[in-house]
């Protein structure tokens, strides 16, 4: 049978990307919505319904990069996106808070699985050629869904509710798994054989292996910033940022990442381009150092941010040569992203308060400077390892 065209696997797989945010999307956008239908619950509570998946994430993201490389990422994509559609039609009929935060543990492990395996298929399946640009458009999966989400919603939300928001997003999940079957018939990487290995013991010999490592804390220290940064841009800015600067600086992300990202990562690889994403970073948090969080800044940092977003899992393939290796550091990039997003806002707000230049400042610069070092450092050594073929983990 061919091989399906590698525009068609991508956007297959970027749908599957797609439902994976909306498991986020789909409780955040409508959390007023949420509020009203389990009235007295607490938004705290409530905030913990929609967040759980990040820490499932910062838990078990390594383990279901163990489970891609065991069972096989088209296996375990498929038994994700089942999961997920069969759990958004369980959240339609709007369950006890209880059973709701049940089903957001279990949802956890399907959006882990999923965005997972999807990278893990992509550097597998598209040639040599198309895979920079395939695991750039992957990258900006989390914005768009969340932009989608944010204009379809209220006119959901205004015909049939939450039950119906949460019930389409079911539809979509399962529509995405139809799509992977039709479109990858058959396994595109071959299941690794189990090893007896306790799971500590493969993280402490996961993040000793530069080519796992280097993607993964280099995504720890973009996470940190970008969902933060946004998040206390009033604060940041004083109140003086216009209204449309927190819905168009992810776009500016997103935009220069299909643009420019693209352009480069033809040309160069991908781990010098994530080290000069976060040098072009750092240059920024001086700027702001300077002038402080303005508009034009914003704008300038999250364009900067770009390229290593656009880079970001475009490197995985280029310092891990196998697939068991690519399914852990995707694992591995997961676990980091789920960390960076949950402390990294509190960290920011923490330090504005001590301090309300100075102490953002010193944030972004040790973000941006770790990620410097990490990509040149670390990654040099995984790039050394790749050649000369120490590239296993088991």
């Amino acid at each position: 049978m061919r091989s399906p065209h590698p525009l068609l696997l991508t956007l297959t797989l970027y749908m599957a990307g797609l439902g994976a945010a909306g498991q986020f999307s789909k409780l955040a956008v409508s959390f007023v919505a949420l509020t009203e239908v389990y009235t007295g619950s607490g938004e705290t509570i409530l905030g913990l319904a929609v967040s759980l998946i990040s820490l499932m994430g910062l838990i078990l993201g390594l383990v279901a990069g163990i489970v891609v490389s065991r069972i096989g990422a088209r296996k375990a994509l498929v038994a994700a996106l089942a999961l997920g559609a069969a759990l958004s039609l369980w959240q339609a009929m709007l369950p006890t808070l209880p059973v709701l935060m049940l089903s957001r543990v279990l949802e956890g492990a399907s959006h882990l699985l999923i965005v997972v395996a999807s990278p893990t298929l992509i550097a597998e399946a598209v040639p040599d050629r198309y895979r920079p640009a395939a695991l750039t458009l992957w990258s900006t999966f989390f914005g768009v869904a969340f932009a989608l989400t944010a204009v379809i919603a209220p006119w959901v939300i205004a015909q049939g509710g939450l039950s119906l928001l949460i019930g389409a997003h079911g539809v979509w999940m399962a529509v995405a798994c139809l799509a992977v079957l039709v479109v990858l018939p058959r396994p595109v990487m071959t299941p690794a054989p189990a090893a007896r290995i306790s799971v500590l013991r493969r993280h402490m010999t996961a993040y000793a292996t530069p080519g796992i490592a280097t993607p993964a804390l280099a995504w720890l220290c973009y996470t940190l910033t970008f969902v933060s940064v946004l998040t206390a841009l009033p604060l940041l800015t004083g109140g003086a940022a216009p209204a449309w600067l927190a819905a168009i600086a992810p776009l500016v992300s997103i935009g220069v990442a299909l643009t420019v990202g693209v352009a480069v990562l033809s040309r160069h690889p991908a781990q010098p381009v994530v080290t000069l994403g976060f040098a072009l970073c750092a240059s920024v948090a001086v700027l702001i150092l300077l002038f402080g969080f303005t508009t034009l800044t914003v704008l300038l940092l999250f364009a900067s941010m770009a390229l290593v977003q656009s880079a970001g899992f475009a490197v995985v393939p280029q310092i891990n040569a196998d697939a068991p290796s690519r399914a852990l550091a995707n694992g591995a990039l997961a676990q980091m992203g789920n960390l960076g997003n949950l402390s990294g806002t509190p960290l920011l707000i923490a330090l504005y308060q001590g301090a309300p230049l100075f102490g953002p400042f010193l944030f972004l610069i040790t973000a941006y400077g770790g990620g410097v070092l990490v990509t040149w450092v670390l990654g040099r050594k995984a790039v050394a390892a790749m050649e000369e073929g120490r590239v296993s983990v088991d």
